[in-house]
């Protein structure tokens, strides 16, 4: 079952009950005026109103959480879905929500779809066992495919840039290629090797536990009080370090599905300038990525795995959180630590409101909002601030 509240209108409830066929997923329309649900063993996908009690029905879409895409300007949508053992794509109108078109694609068990930032093409990938980039027009042509390689798991990740004339394709062989618009062919292969050596022009921050130096010989304290705390001050920041260095490696065992390899995180910047990415075989790096130099431009080593990254929708500002009670943050200038002055609170994800001068952080049963400074307008931006 699924219940709605609104904000302005306390009395205004809503609730869903799909009945026996349950619901494994809910999503928002464009217009908040719409919510998605994804039934049970994907059956079907239907379009509530929250203006009136109408309702659509797409039969078996392919997948309970992905498969969906919209437009940037919110009129049309792109279903996947699959019928007779073969993957298709339903392009339906947001605001009638009937179907406009449908045409089958060319992949053996499709993964996911995404609409161009200008809305011109259609992006989908298949599934890992077979490495497919499919680019579709809304009318259905195949504009491009692309395979990398044919043997070895496949695509695991996919983006496009913000201007939308860059697609990343992150694969399992620990590589970020970047496809053009133009040609829709590569112009830039980036590998994520355990060991950086030089020459390397990115910079390098690691992680550490600085102690703190208190003088508290002037201070009467009683012999509890410094038993008690005489450990434990410590200071987080980022050291800066110089090539080589070797970063933390996992192999992932080979008798096991879904392996921790390979580019399964990774965003671009507002201006589409940079782009992270994190090589899931080491999950305490995340590297950077200048696209207008094609090089890297620099690592953040952490003491844990990286749970979330997101860039400042309003300049080019990156925060990751990585399971601690610490939130870092990255700008072509520097690096920093900041400390959450919350007690107990693990920071395991974050999202930016839209104007960027908020962050919502979230704990496993709480969570809190931070109010973000703005950045400086000159270039001078260091950690120190």
């Amino acid at each position: 079952m699924i219940q709605a509240w609104s904000l302005t209108q306390p009395e205004w409830t809503c609730k869903i009950d799909e009945g026996p066929a349950g619901i494994a997923y809910a999503r928002w329309s464009p217009d908040s005026r719409h919510i998605l649900t994804t039934s049970d063993f994907q059956l079907r996908l239907t379009v509530w109103s929250l203006l009136n009690t109408a309702c659509v029905h797409v039969q078996g879409p392919k997948h309970g959480s992905k498969g969906v895409s919209f437009t940037k300007d919110g009129k049309f949508a792109a279903i996947c879905t699959r019928r007779d053992c073969k993957d298709y794509v339903n392009l339906l109108s947001c605001h009638a929500w009937e179907i406009m078109g449908a045409f089958s694609v060319d992949t053996l068990d499709l993964a996911d779809i995404e609409w161009s930032p200008d809305d011109s093409a259609i992006v989908i990938w298949d599934s890992p066992l077979e490495y497919k980039v499919l680019i579709y027009s809304p009318d259905g042509r195949c504009l491009s495919k692309y395979q990398a390689y044919e043997s070895g798991l496949g695509v695991k990740s996919v983006s496009w840039s913000p201007c939308g004339q860059y697609l990343a394709v992150g694969s399992y062989d620990q590589m970020l290629r970047v496809l053009n618009h133009l040609t829709w062919k590569t112009f830039a292969e980036f590998m994520h090797l355990s060991t950086v050596r030089g020459p390397c022009c990115a910079a390098l921050f690691k992680e550490v536990d600085e102690p703190l130096h208190l003088n508290m010989s002037e201070l009467c304290l009683s012999d509890e009080f410094l038993q008690g705390n005489s450990e434990g001050h410590f200071r987080v920041m980022y050291e800066v370090t110089e090539v080589p260095i070797s970063l933390p490696f996992q192999k992932p065992p080979a008798d096991k599905p879904n392996p921790k390899q390979g580019i399964g995180l990774m965003s671009w910047s507002k201006d589409s300038r940079y782009i992270y990415t994190r090589n899931d075989s080491m999950p305490t790096a995340l590297w950077i990525w200048d696209i207008h130099h094609l090089e890297l431009a620099a690592i953040l080593v952490q003491k844990d795995p990286i749970r979330a990254a997101a860039w400042d929708p309003t300049c080019t500002r990156l925060v990751l959180c990585t399971g601690s009670s610490h939130l870092y943050m990255w700008t072509p200038s520097g690096a920093c630590c900041v400390s959450n002055p919350l007690p107990q609170f693990n920071i395991t994800d974050l999202k930016w409101n839209s104007d960027g001068s908020c962050l919502l952080l979230k704990d496993k049963d709480s969570f809190c909002c931070a109010a973000v400074s703005l950045m400086p307008e000159s270039s001078e931006y260091s950690s120190d601030d």
